[in-house]
């Protein structure tokens, strides 16, 4: 895991300061996991230790939660040498575009670049049931959640990091003032 953490803070991945998440919630830490994917040594490294998670496991697709999981799952899948897409949010709700298909009785890896509530990802397993298709496992970066959620499927993540995040309601750096920012993709 410290061999991680350098390479968020190296980077500039690892931001401190008032971050309004994608799940909602508030945090005074925030993952920025675009600033490590951009280099290709990395993203590499971080993709091969949930490929080595799962490489005794059968996958025939792997499927991400766009925006923050494509590039993880791209080279997951590449690594495995399986198909790989991913899903996007259509009138707020996760769907599969572009023509892309799960097949009845695929094997599935999902990936996922940060969880904190996994709202993404489940959207994603309900997908993969949808199609009547196997969940082989979940695997992400960085587990915000520190493995409380139950996926009900094996998960593997890079890094489990246990940061307290907040209403906006009980937000301490809200009662102070601070200026909030908000860095994922979703507005």
């Amino acid at each position: 895991m410290e061999e991680v953490l350098k390479i968020f803070k190296k980077t500039g991945a690892l931001l401190e300061g008032h971050f309004r998440l994608t799940s909602g919630l508030h945090s005074p830490v925030y993952f920025q996991c675009a600033m490590v994917l951009q280099h290709p040594d990395y993203c590499q490294l971080l993709a091969e230790k949930i490929v080595n998670h799962y490489k005794k496991v059968q996958i025939d697709l792997v499927v991400s939660p766009a925006i923050g999981g494509i590039v993880v799952g791209q080279e997951v899948g590449r690594q495995l040498g399986v198909r790989t897409v991913f899903t996007e949010r259509e009138n707020e709700m996760m769907k599969l575009r572009r023509g892309f298909q799960i097949h009845k009785n695929e094997n599935v890896l999902i990936c996922e670049d940060v969880i904190t509530n996994g709202s993404s990802v489940f959207e994603v397993i309900e997908l993969v049931k949808e199609a009547g298709a196997k969940l082989t496992g979940i695997g992400f970066i960085v587990d915000r959640s520190t493995g409380q959620l139950d996926f009900a499927t094996d998960t593997f993540s890079v890094v489990q990091m246990p940061i307290k995040t907040y209403t906006a309601d009980e937000c301490p750096q809200c009662k102070t003032g601070i200026p909030i920012i908000k860095p994922g993709s979703r507005k």
